[in-house]
C-alpha cells in the first residue's frame, strides 16, 4: 500500500470549547477540559481534533471576532494550558487542528483601532473602507450574513467599513500586501508551536471586489440558503462581489508555501459561495493550494440519496487531484440527528444515528464529526430569554439561531449540569433530553450510537478502500444509497437504507459480493443478487466484477 499522508481519509473531530468539558466549573467549558477528556476522544477512533476558537475576544460571536490571534482568551485558560493540550495529543497521537478566522478581525483588534482613527495613519488602508455616496447611504448593495448591510458608518473618518458578518467584525483588506503578510506571520506563530493544520474559517471571503460593485438581485425560486436562513435577505443576492474574488486563490498559494515550510501540517478551508464546490475544487487544485475544503452541500435539509449522491459526483467532476472533507453537522446548523430525521424530530432513532455516521465516514475524503453526533444529539430547544446567539435573536422565531446545536455535552445522566460542570449555572443549558443520552450512559450500552461509533471508527481503520479509495456510485431504489469505494486492486460495496422500511436492492449479474463484518451492523441478508436493508441498515462487502 502506497504511503498517504496523515490527514487523508483523516476522521477530524470538532470541539466547540464552550461546549465539551468545564475543568474550572465556571459553567464555559476550557482548554484544560479538553485535556481531561482526551482518552475519550483517542477513544473514538478519530485521527485530530479540530478546536473552534479559544484567542482572545469580546466573544461577540463567541471567539469568530478576534482581537488576539497569539494568545488565549481568559475564559478558556491561557497558553500554558494550550501548551499541555499539545504534549498530552501528542503523546496519544492525536493531531491538533486549531481554527484561523483570517478574512475578519473583531472591532477592538489594535489593528481596528489605529485604522479607525484616520484616514492617514499606519493601518489606515488594512480594512475595507469606502466613501458613502452622495445621499450618505453605503457605497454599494452588500448585506450582511446576520442581518441588514454589510456596511457600518465610522464618524471618526467620515466613512463607511465592510463587514461580512456581525458590525463587531470588521473585514480585512487583503488586496494591501502588508495585511497578508501580518495574517501569515500570526499563523506562523501557531505552526512554530507545534499545531498539526488548519481550519480556515470563510476563507473565501478574504478579498472583495476592489470596483465595489453591486451584487445582482437572485429571484425568488433560487434563495435557497446554504448555511444562512432563506428568510435571511442575504439570501436576495448572488454574492459575486463581497467573496470568492479571482485575487483569493493567490492568496491560497501563499498559505500552501508557508505550509510547505511545516512537513505533515494541513488547512482546511470553510468555503460558503454561490458555487461552493466548484470553488472547493479551484482552492484545492494541485500541490500549490490548501489541502482540503469543505462546504455546507451536506448541511442541508435534503438527506436524499439521490441529492448526497448528485452533490459528490459534481464536486468529484470537477475535483481532479484535489482532495475533499465532508461533514453532516457542525456549530452552525442544526443537529443532524433532527435536521436528517424524517421520521420524529424530537428524539434520536439510534439505527439512523448509526447509519447516518457510517455513511459519512463511507465517503471519499476526509470527515468532520462535530461533538456529539457519536452520542445522536438532537437540537437543544432554547427558549428566546436562554439565547445566546446574535443571529437567531436577530431572526427569531423564524430562525432560532445555533445555539441548539451547541449545548454543553452530557457525560453522565445523573450528575450536576449533566457532568459538564460542578457550577450552578452554564453558559447555554444542559438540556434534559440529552442526558438520557449521556456518555455513561451509552457507555454502559453495547448497542448505543457510541458504542457502535467507536467499532465502526477502529474498523474503518483497517480498511485502506475506505479510507483512500475512489468513489463509484450505484443506481438503487429511492432510499437506497448504493457507493463502491476501489483502491489497490479491491473494491467494497457500501449499502445504506435512508428508511425505516426494509429495501429490496438488486444487484448487477455481474457483481460477486462476500459480506464484511467487524463494522458493527448486523448481518444483511443477500440472495442471489437480491440484497435485503433492514431498516436503517447499512451493509459492506467485498465485491468482485466478473
Amino acid at each position: 500500500m502506497q504511503q498517504q499522508p496523515w490527514w487523508r481519509g483523516a476522521v477530524i473531530y470538532q470541539i466547540y470549547p464552550r461546549s465539551f468539558m468545564d475543568a474550572n466549573n465556571d459553567g464555559i467549558g476550557d482548554i484544560a477540559g479538553i485535556i481531561q477528556k482526551l482518552p475519550y476522544i483517542k477513544s473514538l477512533g478519530v485521527d485530530a481534533i479540530w478546536i473552534s476558537p479559544f484567542f482572545k475576544s469580546p466573544m461577540k460571536d463567541f471567539g469568530y471576532d478576534i482581537s488576539d490571534y497569539r494568545d488565549v482568551d481568559p475564559m478558556f485558560g491561557n497558553m500554558a494550558d494550550f501548551d499541555e493540550l499539545m504534549t498530552h495529543a501528542k503523546s496519544m497521537d492525536v493531531k491538533v487542528i486549531i481554527d484561523q478566522v483570517l478574512s475578519h478581525t473583531s472591532d477592538q483588534h489594535p489593528w481596528f483601532t489605529e485604522s479607525r482613527e484616520s484616514r492617514d495613519n499606519p493601518k489606515a488602508d488594512w480594512y475595507v473602507w469606502a466613501d458613502a455616496k452622495e445621499d450618505g447611504s453605503p457605497p454599494n448593495n452588500w448585506l450582511s450574513i446576520f442581518g441588514g448591510v454589510a456596511w457600518q458608518w465610522e464618524p471618526r473618518r467620515q466613512q463607511y467599513y465592510l463587514h461580512n458578518f456581525l458590525t463587531e467584525q470588521p473585514d480585512l483588506n487583503f488586496h494591501n500586501p502588508e495585511v497578508r503578510e501580518h495574517v501569515l506571520d500570526n499563523v506562523e506563530y501557531w505552526l512554530k508551536k507545534g499545531v498539526d493544520g488548519f481550519r480556515l474559517d470563510a476563507i473565501n471571503f478574504c478579498f472583495h471586489d476592489k470596483e465595489l460593485r453591486d451584487n445582482p438581485a437572485k429571484p425568488p425560486e433560487k434563495r435557497q440558503g446554504r448555511g444562512f436562513s432563506e428568510d435571511n435577505p442575504y439570501a436576495f443576492q448572488y454574492h459575486y462581489f463581497n467573496n470568492t474574488q479571482p485575487e483569493n486563490v493567490g492568496f491560497m498559494e501563499d498559505i500552501r508555501a508557508l505550509m510547505d515550510k511545516y512537513p505533515s501540517v494541513v488547512t482546511l478551508g470553510e468555503i460558503s459561495s454561490e458555487d461552493s464546490l466548484l470553488t472547493m475544487s479551484q482552492y484545492t487544485k494541485g500541490d500549490k493550494r490548501l489541502h482540503m475544503a469543505y462546504s455546507f452541500e451536506l448541511l442541508t435539509e435534503d438527506s436524499s440519496p439521490q441529492y448526497i449522491r448528485q452533490t459528490i459526483e459534481e464536486l468529484e467532476a470537477n475535483l481532479s487531484d484535489g482532495w475533499p472533507c465532508w461533514a453532516i453537522g457542525n456549530h452552525d446548523v442544526q443537529r443532524v440527528a433532527t435536521r436528517w430525521n424524517k421520521v420524529d424530530k424530537s428524539t434520536a432513532n439510534p439505527a439512523q444515528v448509526k447509519m447516518f455516521n457510517a455513511m459519512l465516514a463511507s465517503l471519499r475524503g476526509s470527515i468532520c464529526s462535530y461533538q456529539g453526533e457519536e452520542l445522536g444529539l438532537v437540537e437543544a430547544e432554547i427558549a428566546f430569554e436562554q439565547l445566546q446567539d446574535p443571529y437567531g435573536i436577530t431572526f427569531w422565531p423564524n430562525f432560532k439561531g445555533r445555539d441548539g446545536c451547541r449545548t454543553p455535552m452530557p457525560w453522565e445522566s445523573d450528575a450536576k449540569q449533566g457532568g459538564f460542570s460542578e457550577g450552578d449555572d452554564t453558559w447555554l443549558p444542559v438540556v434534559e433530553p440529552h442526558k438520557a443520552h449521556a456518555v455513561a450512559v451509552q457507555e454502559a450500552d453495547a448497542n448505543s450510537p457510541l458504542a457502535h461509533y467507536r467499532t465502526f471508527m477502529h474498523w474503518r481503520k483497517t480498511q485502506p478502500v475506505i479510507m483512500y479509495g475512489d468513489i463509484e456510485f450505484l443506481d438503487a431504489p429511492e432510499d437506497v444509497l448504493l457507493v463502491v469505494r476501489s483502491y489497490e486492486g479491491q473494491s467494497v460495496l457500501a449499502a445504506f437504507n435512508f428508511s425505516d422500511k426494509p429495501q429490496q436492492v438488486h444487484l448487477s449479474a455481474n457483481m460477486t459480493l462476500s459480506a464484511l463484518d467487524g463494522h458493527g451492523f448486523e448481518a444483511t441478508d443477500i440472495n442471489g443478487q437480491e440484497l435485503t436493508l433492514e431498516g436503517f441498515q447499512a451493509a459492506f462487502f467485498d465485491c468482485k466484477v466478473k
